[in-house]
């Protein structure tokens, strides 16, 4: 392979650190989101929140464009972690556990 100019090196560096860093909070979101799921089952209540999702839906679109990201990512990215968690939260009360140590997020 040839030699990597030393600038792409370090933006590549960069990009490695900050996957780490998103590896790192989706964990613990999942985990928190467990938690959720654990006491929604407890208390009988459904797994998703369809007011509560469209409510994150607003917030991550307002974010994105605070940011200067596209907005129709950021609610991409969001609807696949919720329709991970409801997954995740529809199995907590029959007791599956297959999945669960990387659970998501209460949207």
């Amino acid at each position: 392979m040839t030699q990597i100019p030393q600038d792409l090196a370090e933006a590549r560096k960069s990009i490695d650190n900050l996957d780490a860093a998103l590896i790192h909070l989706l964990a613990e979101r999942f985990k928190i989101t467990q938690h959720v799921g654990e006491i929604k089952a407890r208390l009988n209540m459904p797994p998703a929140d369809p007011e509560r999702e469209a409510e994150q839906v607003r917030r991550f679109r307002a974010l994105a464009e605070k940011s200067q990201l596209d907005p129709e990512f950021a609610e991409k990215v969001l609807t696949f972690i919720v329709t991970e968690v409801v997954r995740h939260h529809q199995q907590i009360p029959r007791g599956d556990k297959d999945g669960a140590e990387a659970t998501p997020t209460d949207a």
